[in-house]
């Protein structure tokens, strides 16, 4: 695969400010009567969701007319596999916590190019956070430089989660926003050591994310430990573990019989 190219500053703040324009348009309408749905049970969508991806597929295709589109409320079109350059977009992150008027979600951008993420932005206006990353130029949180923990003891460890499963009972909770992308994120600003899944996940729920966590020094993988590529045919990665570094070999064992159970 050949090493894709450093984005223009440019391009990156132009994809900040479109993030912050969606992001005040979904914040305009929180809190407020509006249609919702279950696209099949247990994954909610609403209106504002529609209207966001619409809104972003227009503004981010003029910004790189010749990149492809990968979101979650589009119909997937396998032309994007021939193009250099995506967007993977997730209009609203924790839809669930947007329904109901939680603040834990944001819009979710990431510009991927040659199968790894070279911008990601998540804005989350609700907690007053705009969190970005480019390859190779680290990454911020309301413009102040994001660094991830050095934390290299597993046990003790901390983890945004509702509960902890009896084997996992030597880490420590914290808060969980709704929102996979934003509890990614918390890896990098050092507000959580680990986030780990063990189902198959999509693409645009993490990429801007894994970039976020990856360019404040964290380590990022799949379950298993096999670095995560974008664009694929079946756009999904078996998990995601997202830790400081000195954990993260520790934190693949630890699910190691997990996931073998679940992959077969």
């Amino acid at each position: 695969m050949n090493r894709p190219r450093v984005p223009s500053r440019r391009c990156a703040r132009r994809s900040r400010s479109i993030a912050a324009e969606a992001g005040q348009m979904a914040l305009a309408r929180f809190g407020t009567d509006f249609h919702r749905w279950e696209k099949t049970p247990g994954s909610p969508v609403c209106e504002v969701d529609i209207d966001i991806d619409r809104m972003l597929k227009v503004r981010l295709s003029a910004l790189l007319p010749d990149a492809g589109w990968l979101s979650e409320e589009t119909a997937d079109n396998p032309a994007r596999l021939a193009r250099d350059r995506l967007w993977v977009v997730d209009p609203i992150d924790g839809t669930r916590d947007y329904i109901r008027a939680r603040p834990g979600w944001c819009v979710s951008i990431a510009l991927v190019e040659r199968g790894r993420v070279v911008i990601g932005v998540l804005d989350a206006p609700a907690r007053g956070e705009i969190w970005s990353a480019a390859l190779g130029e680290g990454a911020t949180l309301n413009g102040a430089v994001l660094r991830a923990g050095s934390r290299t003891d597993f046990p003790g460890s901390r983890v945004p989660t509702d509960a902890l499963p009896k084997a996992d009972r030597d880490l420590v909770v914290v808060e969980k926003p709704n929102s996979i992308a934003l509890r990614i994120a918390m890896v990098a600003a050092d507000r959580a050591d680990l986030v780990a899944t063990l189902r198959w996940g999509n693409e645009w729920d993490i990429a801007a994310a894994a970039l976020v966590a990856s360019e404040a020094g964290a380590a990022v993988t799949d379950a298993v430990g096999i670095p995560l590529v974008f664009n694929k045919p079946r756009p999904q990665a078996f998990g995601v573990v997202a830790s400081t570094r000195g954990i993260h070999r520790a934190a693949i064992a630890r699910l190691a019989d997990r996931a073998a159970a679940i992959l077969g």
